[in-house]
């Protein structure tokens, strides 16, 4: 009867936490330290390339908020700040890393409402 309930007891607890690591992977997490060189790195790439893709001459600001996901590589979402060389304004950028790859993708650069 002991090992029964060992059993089913060590069964809640795996299916406990594969329902708390399925939650974590494909969903939004803060990034905590806005200022980490990494982060500063991927606003760069995302200015850099919408401004090759679109003509444009901005020139990134500062990082407002940011957030990550985890997919098959990490989606990184941030909402910026960037001089359009008339005015300082927010735009939403979403930026797909596969860092062993060392590959990156804009994936959308928008205007933040």
């Amino acid at each position: 009867m002991r090992t029964h309930c060992y059993i089913v007891l060590s069964l809640l607890f795996l299916y406990l936490f594969a329902m708390v690591a399925a939650a974590r992977i494909g969903g939004w997490t803060a990034i905590k330290n806005l200022n980490d060189p990494h982060v500063k790195e991927i606003a760069d790439f995302a200015v850099t390339e919408h401004n090759k893709q679109s003509g444009n001459k901005l020139k990134l600001k500062s990082v407002i908020k940011g957030e990550t996901q985890v997919v098959s590589g990490t989606n990184y979402r941030l909402l910026l700040t960037a001089n359009d060389g008339s005015a300082v304004k927010k735009y939403e950028a979403v930026v797909y890393e596969k860092l062993w790859l060392h590959y990156r993708n804009l994936t959308s650069f928008e205007l933040a409402h």
